[in-house]
């Protein structure tokens, strides 16, 4: 069709014109074709995830933060080494951070979103996938919640070293930022993080306080993750000197 245009003019200026046009447009066309499903670049946040414990912001209880709880659960839960880490990034996915996870994100939208919707799965299709365990309500209502509330790539000061009770600080910091690599289906340095008895040992014999304390002989956890807020060292630290009680 370009051809047959083409030979219908005979002025050489006309016909520059005519290529440019021509040009233009298949590459506009192209670009919308390629793009349009993709998220709009302005959706994504270009600033760096803010660091817990860091902000000055205090924590809203009606708000979902990423920091704080979204990327430590993907973290922990989908970007273990095998899945989506950077190395790896299986099936392509990589979420290891605020830009690579909004890949998966309509914000606004939890339902249309496939980071959320995967959670919901059942069999091999869930994600996190079998045998590993799959992410509790609470956090998949967290991550939809997130979504909905805008997928903002926000941060807060939310610790309180007062509370360093298992059930209400301890098992969450592990259920949220250690227990995706260090349970019974995938025993990361054979090390299990998913019960109390389990958590209690490695507090024991020094390991957990020294990983996360990131102290010269340990392996630095959680891997591949910044350092936990001092606040939160803190809360395991004086769980542990307290003698680990299931409390």
């Amino acid at each position: 069709m370009l051809l047959t245009l083409l030979k219908t003019v005979s002025n050489p200026t006309q016909m520059k014109k005519y290529i440019l046009i021509c040009c233009s447009s298949i590459v506009a066309f192209t670009a919308f074709y390629a793009c349009k499903h993709e998220i709009p670049v302005g959706a994504i946040d270009p600033t760096p995830t803010p660091i817990p414990g860091s902000t000055g912001r205090p924590c809203s209880p009606d708000s979902v933060y990423f920091a704080n709880q979204i990327l430590p659960m993907i973290n922990s839960g989908c970007a273990m080494s095998g899945c989506h880490d950077n190395i790896t990034h299986k099936e392509g996915v990589t979420l290891t951070s605020y830009a690579t996870i909004m890949r998966h994100v309509v914000p606004g939208n939890a339902n249309a979103s496939k980071l959320y919707t995967v959670l919901l799965q059942t069999g091999n299709n869930r994600m996190p996938p079998p045998p590993n365990a799959g992410f509790t309500p609470v956090q998949i209502s967290l991550v939809q919640k997130w979504i909905n509330q805008g997928a903002k790539n926000n941060a807060c000061d939310m610790c309180d070293t007062a509370d360093f009770k298992y059930s209400t600080a301890i098992k969450p910091l592990m259920q949220n930022k250690c227990q995706g690599c260090h349970n019974p289906a995938s025993l990361g340095g054979n090390i299990d993080l998913s019960t109390y008895a389990a958590t209690k040992a490695v507090a024991v014999n020094g390991k957990l306080y020294g990983s996360i304390n990131w102290a010269t002989g340990f392996s630095p956890m959680p891997k591949g993750m910044p350092k936990m807020a001092a606040c939160e060292i803190t809360q395991v630290k004086k769980w542990i000197d307290a003698g680990s009680p299931n409390n």
